[in-house]
């Protein structure tokens, strides 16, 4: 079934082409799952209309909200980010660079930052950006009641404006991710009387500080953004407009960049690979990638929690045995993908050597469904209801079969699936994470109490007391040491089952110069062009 219900607007030259929602013949935008796999016949125009001043993004999913203190999704950071500058930035090296503060310094007791903000920076409205602006965006947060980043910021104490351009975080005890929490979300600045006004609906027509902003959404379509005329960095913008058009199957997100459709998608599937390769029209652009894939299993969420997978981690244990995750690999992602059981990279600095990937073991994983007192179990695993995502929980649920385990795989649109994870409607999900550049946040998320991706209510008072002496020094090995010690708590319970760190895969138009994939797997336009 074809979507035609978004206008397209198109350049070439001095022609100008405006389509009603009704006969625009460009938009094949799949509406996920009761749409995949259906027949899909792109219809193109003969003429490339688009404009260069255009920059046509396929994303692989919806996002959530476009709030920053509310959303959790890879797909709302990655626009989030077009649109709203952060306190710092991260580097090619993944090291903290300057972004809206020029410069910090610690105290030394490590318990109070001092930051040193831009005197340019004007927000997207025209509302002036200065220390009171930075004190009302991390106080709400810290503090609104829909903030998932709460638990991020609980050791800031309070926030002090100094003077106009020079703020200071006090905090009530050491706390090393805080550099790193400002160059993600909690980082991003929104303008404070807009946001105010906007309310609950902040989210519909947000208001920051960044080189593009919020035009439009359509949801499940696409999200339009506009380069700011109050940005001071025009280099940061050198597109008219941005827009990131929704189309959860990879096939066709190839399919749009190959009918000229798009110029750039994201997550090419490593089974399209050599389709892409063998286009001249295309090219591929990789990079390692900080994020990974895991299960969550729902332990102590409400109703759903009350099942044997749930209850036992002995029959967990038992899962794990039943699945092999270099089969996974090799598979569905073409031997592209790194197996693992930990959210730090496999030889990374956090990871630890002494527990690696165990292998696939039927006998023990029978043996210990026997031992919990269990012959078959049965649970529902949520699934996003992309083709990759439902091809990995296909070869799971086969492997799982073998050894007792009967899973229903109920596929979602990833917006109502993390909706539906947040209400602690599940037995089991697949996630996927970005990755962070600090420890604490690939981990403490999920597991922490507090977490604020702890889903399924896992909590344990000596793991929680390791996570947060390890956020507390700044020296590695101490850190590695302690994570370590967290890892043998977390992998032993199983309240999440680590499966991959993936790579990021792009698919550009031959036309596109300029783009540099990071590892974290946002788009930095910047220095990019489009040729005619």
């Amino acid at each position: 079934m074809l979507g035609a219900s978004v206008a397209w607007t198109g350049h070439a030259a001095l022609m100008v082409l405006r389509v009603s929602p009704k006969d625009d013949p460009m938009k094949f935008t799949m509406r996920r799952s009761a749409r995949i796999g259906g027949l899909v016949v792109l219809l193109v125009f003969g003429a490339q209309l688009a404009a260069a001043a255009t920059l046509r993004v396929g994303m692989s999913d919806d996002p959530d909200t476009l709030d920053p203190a509310a959303s959790g999704s890879f797909i709302s950071l990655q626009i989030t980010s077009a649109m709203c500058d952060k306190l710092i930035d991260i580097g090619p090296q993944l090291d903290p660079v300057p972004g809206l503060a020029t410069e910090w310094h610690w105290s030394a007791d490590n318990r109070a930052l001092t930051i040193n903000l831009r005197e340019d920076a004007v927000f997207q409205d025209g509302e002036p950006f200065d220390a009171e602006a930075v004190k009302w965006n991390i106080d709400r947060y810290r503090t609104s009641p829909m903030s998932k980043r709460v638990s991020q910021l609980k050791p800031i104490k309070s926030v002090t404006v100094v003077d106009h351009h020079t703020v200071r975080f006090d905090l009530s005890e050491p706390y090393a991710p805080l550099l790193m929490m400002l160059s993600d979300r909690p980082g991003m600045m929104m303008a404070p009387k807009a946001t105010e006004a906007a309310g609950d609906s902040v989210g519909a027509h947000p208001v920051c500080l960044g080189p593009y902003e919020f035009v439009r959404r359509v949801v499940q379509e696409r999200v339009v953004l506009r380069r700011s005329a109050h940005y001071r960095d025009p280099s940061k913008a050198p597109f008219d407009e941005l827009q990131f058009v929704d189309i959860p199957d990879a096939s066709l997100r190839l399919a749009n960049l190959q009918s000229g459709q798009l110029d750039l998608i994201e997550r090419v599937a490593p089974t399209d690979l050599d389709t892409l390769r063998g286009d001249p029209r295309l090219k591929l652009a990789s990079s390692p990638a900080l994020g990974y894939q895991l299960i969550i299993f729902n332990l102590a969420r409400g109703p759903m929690s009350d099942s044997p997978i749930g209850r036992d981690p002995r029959v967990r244990e038992a899962f794990e045995a039943s699945i092999d995750r270099e089969t996974i690999n090799q598979v569905v992602f073409a031997g592209q993908y790194i197996p693992d059981n930990q959210p730090e990279p496999v030889g990374g600095t956090y990871f630890d050597p002494d527990r690696p990937i165990p292998h696939r073991d039927l006998a023990r994983a029978k043996a210990l469904l026997k031992e919990a007192g269990q012959t078959r179990v049965a649970f529902t695993l949520l699934v996003g209801n992309d083709p990759v995502s439902a091809q990995v929980a296909q070869v799971m649920q086969s492997m799982a079969a073998e050894a007792g385990f009967d899973i229903k795989l109920q596929l979602m649109e990833a917006v109502s699936m993390v909706q539906a994870a947040d209400r602690g409607e599940f037995q089991a999900t697949i996630n996927m994470w970005s990755g962070r550049t600090d420890p604490d946040q690939n981990i403490s998320i999920w597991v922490a109490c507090d977490g604020f991706l702890n889903r399924g209510r896992y909590c344990s008072p000596p793991l929680d007391k390791l996570l947060s002496d390890a956020t507390r020094t700044t020296d590695t090995v101490e850190r590695a040491d302690l994570y370590r010690q967290a890892a043998a708590i977390y992998l032993k319970d199983r309240p999440v089952l680590f499966l991959d760190h993936y790579a990021w895969l792009w698919g550009a138009s031959a036309r596109l110069q300029g783009f540099t994939p990071y590892p974290d797997g946002l788009i930095r336009v910047k220095g990019m062009t489009l040729a005619p």
